[in-house]
């Protein structure tokens, strides 16, 4: 089997030529190294391989295994995060995706300014209104913009999607183009910059980076199958 460092490697040149595609460069596009589900071991191969940027779905794996690895690392986290692990979380992650509510933003604002944090934050859209899964409706973050921007410890980066799964790689286009349409009139609405989008994964990246993916989670393309 191929070692994490190959697949690294091998992502690394596809997000290149991705990018070229569309007249952009390798350094517009973070690979955020999805390891939820992985052991510490395969975490170490991926630093080994100058990987430094990485993410977990669930707060409660990320808190095991980042004491555990070098302090130097980069952490995201990506998936739901429930009100009560926002504390424990707020210190050791650069990065939160998963901001899919108001009351969520309220609460990591609330503990925010207790702990002295400014934390950066990314809004999760429900692109497809999908009933199993989080996030914003557009129509809501357009309707709860002011509120969030009144939110004063929070750095509000961009937005975030995960389009419906689907074998070709090409069906996720259009959740892109709706989530960098859904920027760029929020920008317009609250007169401030959403620079970043987080979008693409192991199946899908170069169609989200075609698409001005800022940010690319991939894990399985990188660790393998789970």
């Amino acid at each position: 089997m191929p070692a994490v460092a190959d697949h690294l490697a091998a992502i690394r040149e596809r997000l290149a030529k991705a990018a070229e595609r569309v007249g952009r460069t390798a350094s517009d596009v973070e690979l955020l190294a999805v390891s939820k589900t992985f052991p510490v071991e395969a975490i170490q191969e991926a630093i080994d391989a100058g990987q430094t940027l990485f993410g977990e779905n669930k707060a409660q794996e990320l808190l095991a295994k980042q004491p555990a690895l070098p302090s130097r690392l980069r952490w995201h986290i990506i998936g739901h995060l429930q009100s009560n692990k926002v504390r424990k979380i707020l210190p050791i992650v650069e990065a939160i995706h998963s901001v899919d509510s108001l009351d969520l933003a309220k609460d990591i604002n609330r503990i925010a300014a207790e702990l002295g944090l400014f934390p950066k934050v990314y809004l999760e859209i429900n692109v497809a209104a999908e009933s199993t899964k989080f996030g914003f409706s557009p129509p809501v973050v357009r309707e709860q913009l002011e509120a969030l921007y009144a939110l004063d410890r929070l750095e509000i980066q961009g937005l975030m999607c995960i389009p419906p799964f689907s074998a070709n790689a090409e069906d996720s286009r259009r959740y892109f183009v709706l989530l960098r349409g859904l920027r760029d009139d929020l920008e317009k609405l609250g007169g401030a910059p959403l620079p970043r989008l987080s979008m693409g994964m192991s199946h899908d990246f170069e169609i989200a980076i075609e698409e001005g993916s800022t940010i690319v989670r991939v894990g399985s393309a990188i660790f393998g199958s789970r």
